[in-house]
């Protein structure tokens, strides 16, 4: 196997692999036997069909594709390692390209993100501005009507109609142009009025309904919708309120006061959130200042982030955003339907703080690359042992857990949040 790598714009390179004719050989070998049980010949058991005689029937060419994956599972990640290319970002598909396929050898190229150069600015000493971490009466109650939200009984209503902010249940199925569609139709679907969780104007037309009554709401998707068959349409959805459930909440008082923490009147209650409140603030302009000097020094660094890595990160928040729908009993689809987002909108949402995480994330390896930051075995132990303090387990188990490749990666975290505290503690906090 023979390399050739060719560095090109915005952070990519270019990796050329030569595979001989040997190698090529061997491979369509387990091409054949991993296809052979597809092919049905005339004359031949299935899965006993000779390689020649396939070759013959359909071409030499018949094993070449699978060949050519093989190969490449075989030597990617060996040329990748031969030539020390950090790889930032997965390789799509289309970044791979089979140049030349026969009995003789094999060319491949493949584009590979790599982490782009990273100039530092300014990141030691920097000024940045909080509130005051001051508490003000009307804060002080807004903080003891919340605690008395927590404590309301949910009471069901029987006696009138829907009105806003009430917890309705509902029954409902939508129509367009007179048919149903796939994702419009729901049981018991849980719906607070006002929380605008569906197509514009639904909510609106269910307050003044009854209890078992069934309405047509009539609404109409938005242009720009991810089902291209129902954007721009009206529809008509036949809405069934089944239950309206509301919040009464208790009187605040000493009584109140009593019963929710250990002091006897509302007045100590009221100094014991206020002084919660203030290191609340303090720990909260402590945390804002510290975000502001990275977010300095990202801003005074010249880095240009590769598309690729930004697109590899809003993948994984996408897929996170869709498990925690998933745990809630609401696939994606669904939710871009309610809310007539396209999938391209949706994802736009995450692009932009992608781009600043992983900028942070380079800047901040930079900063510990010229400040000479290490982390000792001994310091990752450490990290361990509060892993293990967290998810209850030995710190021999999780520590037998980590592999070279996962231990190294913890280390390198670690080193990001020491260059992070050589940002933070070096800053000046003015308060405002």
């Amino acid at each position: 196997m023979s390399t050739q790598v060719e560095k090109m714009e915005k952070s990519q390179v270019k990796l050329t692999v030569e595979v001989e004719g040997a190698k090529v050989v061997a491979a369509i070998d387990k091409a054949y036997e991993a296809m052979k049980k597809d092919f049905h010949i005339q004359g031949f058991r299935k899965g006993k069909v000779p390689k020649a005689v396939i070759e013959k029937m359909y071409g030499v060419e018949v094993f070449y594709n699978k060949a050519a994956d093989i190969l490449i599972d075989e030597t990617l990640f060996d040329a990748v390692e031969e030539n020390k290319i950090e790889m930032a970002a997965r390789i799509r598909n289309n970044e791979l390209v089979v140049e030349e396929m026969s009995k003789e050898g094999m060319k491949y190229t493949a584009i590979i993100t790599v982490k782009p150069e990273v100039t530092l600015g300014d990141y030691k000493g920097l000024t940045v501005e909080v509130e005051k971490a001051e508490v003000t009466d009307e804060e002080v109650d807004a903080k003891v009507a919340a605690e008395a939200q927590k404590n309301a009984r949910e009471i069901t209503v029987t006696d009138r109609a829907v009105m806003p902010q009430d917890k309705t249940t509902i029954d409902f199925e939508g129509f367009v142009d007179g048919e149903t569609f796939e994702g419009g139709k729901g049981t018991d679907y849980p719906l607070v009025i006002g929380s605008k969780s569906f197509i514009d104007n639904f909510e609106d037309q269910l307050i003044g309904k009854n209890i078992g009554e069934e309405v047509e709401v009539n609404v109409t998707f938005p242009t720009e919708y991810h089902v291209a068959a129902l954007a721009g349409k009206p529809a008509m959805f036949k809405v069934r309120v089944k239950s309206i459930t509301v919040n009464e909440l208790p009187e605040i008082n000493d009584e109140f006061a009593a019963d929710i923490s250990e002091f006897e009147t509302l007045a100590e209650y009221k100094a014991d959130v206020k002084a919660k409140l203030e290191k609340e603030k303090q720990t909260a302009n402590k945390a804002a200042a510290e975000q502001q000097a990275i977010d300095k020094a990202v801003e005074n660094a010249n880095i240009e982030v590769p598309e690729a890595m930004i697109e590899e990160n809003v993948d994984r928040n996408v897929q996170t955003f869709a498990s925690r729908m998933q745990a809630q009993g609401l696939q994606l689809e669904q939710y871009l339907q309610f809310t007539g987002q396209t999938m391209d909108a949706f994802r736009e949402n995450f692009k932009t703080d992608s781009e600043k995480q992983i900028a942070t994330r380079l800047v901040l390896e930079k900063v510990a690359e010229l400040e000479n930051i290490t982390v000792s075995d001994e310091e990752a132990d450490e990290e361990l042992k509060q892993m293990a303090l967290h998810y209850n387990m030995k710190f021999e188990d999780i520590k037998k857990s980590f592999d070279g490749f996962q231990l190294e990666s913890l280390k390198q975290d670690i080193k990001v949040q020491n260059a992070a505290k050589v940002i933070t503690e070096s800053a000046n906090v003015v308060e405002k």
